[in-house]
């Protein structure tokens, strides 16, 4: 708080330049960005990811649909993982042939990631799949989608504190740059002879 009263008292300063007033002023409104608006447009934004991701969440659960699959075989090709959720549990999962049967009733085959250490034949394990029955991702959870939605909120405040920042230190560098251009203007018209005895006698 004694920055807001010496930053008045500074306004009727003799010494004061111009550009230390803007200077100033700039600082106070950058600050007064990254306090009130940085946060409010974090909360937006978060606000609208959390809204998205709860429709889809909503929509991924309407969907999809557990089923059980049954195990044929190991399988040697490295089918693509759809659960990118799941991508740190690949060692736990397996990759398989297996059979289930669609939410259409239609029987379905082909290669699936299989929670189990060592499958065997017959073993049996979930899989989500899709209205006809191909596999897809597991649903994404609402603390999950509340957790994304949050982080986005707290990686936009913090971008438009970042910019507002940015936007603040390259005007007084600007500022900074015209002065020293205008120190040496003045130096230049001085001359080299500035300060000597009978310059200009």
């Amino acid at each position: 708080m004694r920055a807001i009263p010496g930053l008045w008292r500074w306004r009727h300063n003799p010494l004061r330049r111009t550009t230390d007033l803007f200077e100033a002023w700039l600082a106070l409104g950058a600050l007064l960005l990254i306090l009130v608006a940085a946060p409010l447009v974090g909360v937006l934004v978060g606000g609208l990811a959390g809204d998205a991701l709860q429709r889809s969440v909503r929509e991924q659960r309407a969907n999809h649909h557990p089923v059980v699959a049954t195990v044929l075989r190991r399988s040697d090709r490295t089918p693509l993982d759809p659960d990118p959720e799941t991508a740190s549990g690949r060692d736990s999962h397996s990759r398989v042939l297996a059979r289930w049967t669609a939410p259409d009733g239609t029987a379905r085959r082909g290669a699936a990631m299989a929670d189990l250490k060592a499958p065997e034949r017959g073993d049996h394990f979930t899989v989500w799949t899709d209205g006809q029955g191909r596999i897809v991702g597991r649903p994404l959870d609402t603390a999950t989608a509340a957790t994304h939605a949050v982080l986005a909120g707290f990686g936009t405040a913090a971008a438009c504190a970042g910019l507002v920042e940015g936007t603040r230190r390259l005007l007084v560098w600007r500022m900074v740059r015209r002065r020293y251009d205008r120190w040496d203007q003045a130096w230049s018209r001085a001359g080299p002879d500035w300060g000597r005895t009978g310059t200009g006698s």
